[in-house]
């Protein structure tokens, strides 16, 4: 199979498992309990009010019609208007991943520089009380709930140290650092989880490297440990930990529901958990997709860097 086709190949697979997770992610909300024109009107709304709202809001139509609708739109950029709030969808998505797209990126980079290092580490250290202890504490960060953390956190951080804010965001217009600031202790609460898992990783995936045939080979060339870690194992080790860091980033932004309403961010996660409660539907179908879509979007480039660092992975499926 040539590099073109295997492109091709994932490309319509992308394709087509979106458009599966979009109709699932729909179909979920048609059979919801839930009339969005109902919830707007109340209990004591009139029959020809409410038939009149559900048709300007096109809900008399038939669930097919309305879901071509809304994916044909999806895929352009037009999302739909809320139902609560009466603009565009895009427009309240834009809005709130202005917060919730730098708090997973900050995230992912602490996580990451935090991960690396200690996974690397602890795996030159193996069996040792160092790797024991780095080990036990990634397994406590793994273990902890991040929104139990993020209150612990608040209370010491914000409540009883003040280095940090309590929560809120201060908004890009008041400058960058305070608006980072902001942002800080939120996002050391999402990276400290991650961070843990991989961490585990990467030591596994060093520890099962240091067991190949070149390592050895390295070692009766006359390399130490070190140089032998560091300049054959690590990189080697590290292009499956790759993997872990891509999908991380979905992980990330969909962990930002339960962080944003912890610390009151207005971000793409907080926005989702008051649709739901206010049954928006068209806002929780357009923010769950994406998410949905994130997650599928990573893993195609994953996919298509391995194409190229590896042609043997397209040969296979030939």
């Amino acid at each position: 199979m040539t590099m073109t086709s295997f492109f091709f190949r994932h490309v319509a697979s992308l394709i087509i498992t979106s458009l599966a997770a979009s109709l699932i992610v729909f179909s979920v909300m048609e059979v919801l309990p839930a009339d969005p024109a109902a919830i707007m009107l109340g209990v004591n709304a009139q029959p020809d009010t409410l038939a009149a709202l559900r048709a300007q809001m096109g809900l008399d139509q038939p669930a097919l019609i309305r879901y071509f609708h809304w994916i044909s739109g999806f895929f352009i950029g037009d999302f739909g208007t809320s139902y609560t709030y009466g603009v565009p969808v895009c427009e309240l998505i834009a809005e709130r991943m202005s917060v919730s797209l730098p708090l997973a990126i900050m995230a992912i980079l602490l996580s990451t520089s935090l991960a690396l290092p200690l996974g690397v580490y602890s795996a030159s250290k193996h069996g040792r009380i160092t790797d024991t202890t780095i080990m036990g504490l990634a397994q406590t960060g793994i273990a902890v709930p991040n929104f139990w953390l993020g209150l612990v956190f608040i209370f010491l951080f914000a409540v009883k140290w003040r280095l940090l804010p309590t929560g809120s965001f201060a908004g890009w217009d008041a400058g960058i650092l305070p608006a980072l600031r902001s942002l800080a202790l939120p996002a050391i609460v999402l990276a400290l989880p991650e961070g843990a898992r991989l961490a585990r990783m990467t030591r596994s995936s060093i520890l099962e490297t240091l067991n190949e045939d070149y390592i050895r080979t390295a070692y009766a060339k006359g390399l130490n440990k070190r140089s032998t870690l560091w300049r054959h194992a690590a990189p080697n080790a590290l292009i499956p930990v790759v993997t872990v860091m891509g999908l991380q980033f979905s992980s990330l932004l969909s962990g930002t529901i339960l962080i944003e309403n912890v610390f009151a961010l207005p971000g793409i996660g907080r926005l989702l958990f008051q649709a739901v409660n206010q049954r928006d539907l068209i806002v929780v179908e357009s923010v769950t997709v994406l998410f949905v879509i994130s997650v599928i979007v990573i893993n195609f480039i994953i996919d298509l860097a391995y194409g190229f660092l590896d042609p043997r992975l397209h040969r296979r499926q030939s």
